[in-house]
């Protein structure tokens, strides 16, 4: 058995997007291309967000999950990911791990994680944006991706992750 045969397969749940700021609203689908999805747009822009290093923001259900079980408010796109998805290994990925989505080839590569800004404190009990900041709670930290190859998204599509080298 791989080192990736628990966390090589998921689906998307939510694809979001926004004019700028949070919440992300879900749409029904969305081009992703070297600097992130179509409709989606920043409040701060790069070097805060976007950028082709940090062009698509993903994060896990079962983490929006356990964040919301602790009391915070938590659903799809509140806390700014572009893509919420479920069924993957989250604490087990890392930067330069390569998740192939859907069946038109989009491709992306985890970076780095996503690190809470204060823009998104107010869905916090008392503020405490360090519940998903990835220094305390990685398993529970949104990821931060460049596209590898563009193409479309939607919710259900499958999600393959790629180790290189192994």
């Amino acid at each position: 058995m791989s080192e990736l045969d628990s966390l090589a397969h998921g689906r998307v749940v939510s694809v979001n997007v926004s004019p700028g700021g949070v919440p992300k609203l879900p749409v029904a689908s969305a081009w992703i291309g070297r600097l992130g999805l179509d409709t989606d747009a920043h409040t701060e822009p790069e070097p805060t967000h976007g950028g082709p290093d940090q062009a698509v923001c993903i994060y896990a259900i079962e983490a929006i999950e356990r964040v919301a079980a602790d009391g915070h408010q938590a659903f799809p796109g509140a806390y700014g990911e572009n893509l919420t998805v479920e069924g993957l290994d989250w604490a087990s990925l890392r930067a330069g791990d390569v998740l192939a989505i859907g069946e038109g080839g989009l491709t992306l590569e985890l970076t780095k994680y996503a690190g809470p800004c204060q823009t998104i404190a107010h869905w916090f009990v008392e503020r405490g944006i360090a519940r998903i900041s990835p220094k305390v709670h990685p398993e529970d930290a949104r990821w931060y991706a460049r596209v590898l190859v563009e193409g479309r998204v939607e919710p259900g599509a499958r999600i393959e992750v790629e180790r290189p080298g192994t």
